[in-house]
């Protein structure tokens, strides 16, 4: 989460929901709720890559998980997220859930969303609904979770409640990530909410911004950094990410922890 000093025309103002608006600065398109809060961008000219760095660390999970065969994304936003696994991981069904319908119209029409198939499936809804939904419950093996409204300050649904109803959709073995970004005091509420459910949180910090990407786990994982420096050579290599650093910063928050 970014912020800019200008914003564009109302592009899509369905009523009961902030308007979805865009602005443009030299060769990225940045999506805002009707303020000059970010809440995502697209280079024009690589439409299917994802511009922010946190969005980029959003992408931890793949350290830890190859093949995914469901994610689930929380929050839209310029659909960065969702289109990237879309496009990248072939063998996965792909669920977005997003409650403003601004928000998912203006991501088909400016930031290149591929319409639903088989694969893809943008839904708008409640997120809250969908993770208290038995149906969705350990089916999801990556949950991407990115939610807040136009004034960013601090995760909309951030209760142990709401984080026991994502563990509850997780697989055995399934993972989320989320964005932690707003008030100071929002850090610490989410952080103490997921440590209160998952079996193991760990949190890397963006370099540039405030953003904080946290990575829970439904069974903790065993944490071998020269395995994980592989991995991230891979990923670096098959889909340009700079996964070393995110390898980098997982080091560093162990050291910080002792």
């Amino acid at each position: 989460m970014t912020t800019s000093t200008q914003y564009g025309t109302t592009a899509f103002a369905f009523p009961g929901h902030p308007p979805a608006t865009v602005t443009e600065h030299r060769g990225i398109r940045y999506l805002h709720l009707g303020t000059p809060w970010v809440q995502g961008a697209m280079r024009v000219a690589k439409p299917d890559a994802i511009e922010l760095e946190y969005v980029q660390m959003m992408m931890m999970w793949m350290l830890f998980t190859a093949q995914p065969r469901h994610i689930v994304q929380l929050g839209l936003g310029s659909a960065a997220l969702t289109k990237f696994c879309y496009q990248r991981c072939p063998e996965a069904r792909v669920t977005a859930i997003e409650l403003n319908p601004n928000v998912i119209a203006i991501c088909g029409a400016q930031f290149a969303l591929p319409p639903n198939d088989t694969r893809l499936d943008v839904r708008e809804m409640n997120a809250l609904d969908f993770v208290l939904d038995s149906a969705n419950h350990a089916g999801v093996d990556v949950l991407q979770v990115d939610l807040y409204d136009e004034a960013a300050r601090g995760p909309v649904l951030d209760t142990p409640e709401f984080y026991q109803a994502c563990h509850d959709c997780l697989t055995a073995d399934g993972i989320m990530v989320t964005n932690v970004f707003g008030d100071f005091a929002a850090y610490d509420k989410n952080l103490q909410a997921m440590e209160l459910v998952f079996d193991a949180v760990v949190w890397v910090p963006e370099l540039n911004d405030e953003n904080i990407v946290v990575l829970a786990f439904k069974k903790s994982p065993l944490l071998d950094f020269s395995v994980l420096y592989e991995r991230a050579g891979a990923i670096k290599t098959r889909l340009n990410l700079p996964a070393k650093s995110w390898v980098t910063g997982l080091k560093n928050w162990m050291l910080d922890q002792q």
